[in-house]
This record gives C-alpha cells, structure tokens and sequence, in this order.
C-alpha cells in the first residue's frame, strides 16, 4: 500500500501484522524477537525488490531447452550495524547472491545525531540497486547519513527497508535523498521526547540481541577492553 504524498510503501499483509503485534509486545522473549525480525524482514524484501530488472536466458531442463528469466545484476544490501544486521538473513533467503555491505552509525543519546563508525562498501554503486536495512526509521538522521554515503558512493536507486517509520524519520530520508523508496510495515504516530517511536517496539537492537546499550565502544590496536564491572 503506497502512502500518497509520501515515498513510502506499508507492506499490510495479514502474516506481517501478525508478526509485527508479537514484536510489539514487550513480554516477547529475545530468542523470539530476533527469529520475528527475521521473518519479517523476508515479506519486506519481497515487496522492496519486485522492480528488480530481469534479463532472458536459455537453460536445459530434463526434458527439453526453454528460455528462462534470471535478475539482470547482484543488487547491493547494506544493514546498519546493529540492528540491521537482524534482516539481512530475511533479504538473503529471497536474494540470495546480493552483496553484502555494511554501514556502522549509531546514536548519540544526548544529541540524537547520527555518528559514523563504519563502512564497507563496494566501490562504485551507479549501476546497483542498493537496499538499506534498519528496522527503526525514527528521526531518521541515520537512515540520511547512510543514504548520503551510499549516493557518495554513486548510489541512484536506494531502498529503505524498515519495521517500523515515524513520519519525522520519514521526511528526513525524503529531504536527504527525495529519489528513494521506504518499505516499512507500519508508520507509527510519532516520536517521543527521547527520539523514540511510539507506540513502536522499543530498542529493536537491544531487544534482539539482549544488550543494553546501543552506543559501541571504539577499540584501538593493543588497547584493552574495558571492565564491566
């Protein structure tokens, strides 16, 4: 369901809403949550990719040769670490040679700005069809970093796949990079005074990887790791 006026498609399917009510619900234990996000990360792709190109082909079936359709290029799929790593599994059991790239920002508490930490990518993105993964879009300042490194990169076609949007999130993205595409399962209400999506599912990282803090810590050659005590 395309959302008029705004680049976003909802993707309503009665197995998505159902999944997207147990990651909602706060008692859903980690082991869950993750296998949800997921799944739920499958019916996204499956909707964000329907405008792949295809290119004919022949190949030989036990009984006879018959022209066949294949995807005309290994499209780009870059989760932002953290959290974004959980729908990457959902992407590649639909597109299952996409490469692979990797985009750290994360959030810093007091500002809401986005703060780069890493990036692995391929050279030149022009001729790629590049998704971006995160299942929060909230203020969107990450999402619009990632967009802008990506279309530095030479990135023209990038896709948005997140959970759950919030409408600032959501105008964020549009004005880094009005061309892009948001496939999400649901746009929330709005954002709370910490930055957070209500009614929305809470720290979708920490409730999927069962840590506490989102904020990583940067080690340098030899220094040690600090004490958790």
């Amino acid at each position: 369901m395309a959302v008029p006026h705004l680049p976003l498609t909802i993707v309503d399917h009665p197995a998505v809403a159902d999944r997207l009510a147990r990651l909602r619900d706060k008692t859903t234990p980690t082991f869950i949550f993750r296998r949800l996000v997921e799944e739920i990360g499958e019916y996204l792709a499956y909707e964000a990719t329907t405008h792949l190109t295809l290119r004919a082909d022949r190949v030989e079936t036990p009984l006879e040769e018959t022209e066949v359709k294949r995807l005309a290029g290994r499209p780009v799929v870059a989760p932002i670490l953290r959290a974004g790593l959980g729908l990457l599994p959902g992407f590649l059991a639909l597109i299952d040679d996409a490469v692979v790239a990797h985009l750290g920002f994360y959030r810093d508490p007091h500002t809401l700005a986005a703060i780069p930490y890493y990036a692995n990518l391929p050279d030149d993105l022009e001729e790629r069809d590049v998704f971006l993964l995160d299942p929060m879009l909230a203020t969107g300042h990450s999402g619009a970093a990632a967009m802008n490194v990506l279309a530095g990169r030479g990135a023209r076609d990038i896709t948005f796949i997140c959970i759950i949007a919030a409408p600032e999130g959501v105008e964020e993205v549009r004005r880094a990079q009005p061309t892009s595409r948001i496939v999400t399962a649901a746009l929330d209400r709005r954002l709370n005074d910490h930055g957070y999506i209500v009614p929305g599912l809470g720290d979708a990282g920490d409730r999927m990887f069962g840590s506490t803090s989102s904020v990583p810590t940067i080690l340098r050659p030899g220094e040690p790791a600090p004490d958790r005590e």
